[in-house]
């Protein structure tokens, strides 16, 4: 998906990639738009399908209400995001521009670490370093025969 300049926070324009489930909801929310007399610009319009929604807040509130996970920030999520992608794999540089981050201080405060990823560091230092550790041959034993 591509967004102009002119339709982001920070005025850059930028491609979003979207995982199968998103794609899915965009074209479900394209044809939804299609049906309607007069094709609006927006991904997810009012209820109505007239305009775009007038708050984003309002919605929102209403969106975690209906799916019973209480009050949260729209920017939970994006944190959940960048921590979801450093685990997975995903270079931190990477995660940055997905996120939209654009500087390292920002993007640390977003990639919180976690007990659980501290306890995971010293698992995985310490399987590779019992991958490094190899057979000593004793060149002193007489080979058996």
């Amino acid at each position: 998906m591509r967004l102009e300049g002119s339709e982001t926070k920070n005025k850059e324009a930028g491609t979003v990639y979207l995982d199968g489930e998103l794609k899915e909801i965009f074209k479900q929310q394209w044809e939804a738009r299609s049906n309607n007399a007069k094709l609006l610009p927006y991904v997810f319009p009012n209820k109505q399908g007239t305009d775009r929604l007038k708050s984003f807040r309002k919605v929102w509130t209403k969106a975690c209400r209906g799916a019973k996970i209480g009050n949260r920030l729209f920017y939970d999520f994006r944190r959940t995001a960048v921590r979801d992608m450093v685990r997975s794999g995903v270079p931190e540089r990477v995660a940055m521009m997905v996120s939209g981050h654009k500087t390292r201080s920002v993007f640390d405060r977003y990639d919180i670490v976690r007990e659980e990823d501290l306890r995971l560091a010293a698992q995985k230092q310490e399987s590779y370093q019992r991958s490094l550790t190899c057979a000593i041959h004793d060149f002193n034993k007489k080979p058996n025969r």
